[in-house]
């Protein structure tokens, strides 16, 4: 589900702190995946059979891509979820992130809404999940 669905799902407010607990998960995959690396590189020896340094040859090389695709995941879902909660804010009445959708352009991934406490009508742009960092 794209973000646009998920803000007129759940509102901009439980979107944002889904995204961020997905977004910190991220993190924590990259923090286990560097502890896998690190303890694959302090197993490693030189005595060991070639067979036993293949696996954690491996096993390293498994985490590190664990670790890239965490990292690369981390940074994409806080640029996005940061990106809309810079233009969440009505600039009239300065309430933040409560506001009402009242049309959705999908092609540019863009959004009007309409603040619930003043009524101020303004436009909300998303990132396209497909842009790379």
């Amino acid at each position: 589900m794209d973000a646009m669905q998920s803000i007129r799902k759940l509102g901009f407010r439980k979107w944002y702190e889904r995204t961020l607990l997905r977004c910190h998960g991220n993190l924590v995959l990259l923090l286990l995946a560097m502890l896998g690396l690190l303890i694959g590189a302090e197993a490693y020896s030189h005595e060991l059979p070639v067979s036993s340094q293949l696996t954690l040859l491996a096993c390293a090389v498994a985490s590190a891509v664990i670790g890239y695709w965490a990292l690369r995941g981390y940074f994409k879902l806080m640029r996005e979820a940061e990106f809309a909660a810079d233009q969440a804010v009505c600039s009239q009445c300065e309430t933040y992130g409560r506001w009402d959708i009242t049309s959705e352009d999908r092609a540019h991934k863009t959004m009007q809404v309409r603040c619930r406490k003043c009524g101020h009508p303004w436009q909300i742009a998303l990132l396209s999940t497909d842009a790379t960092p």
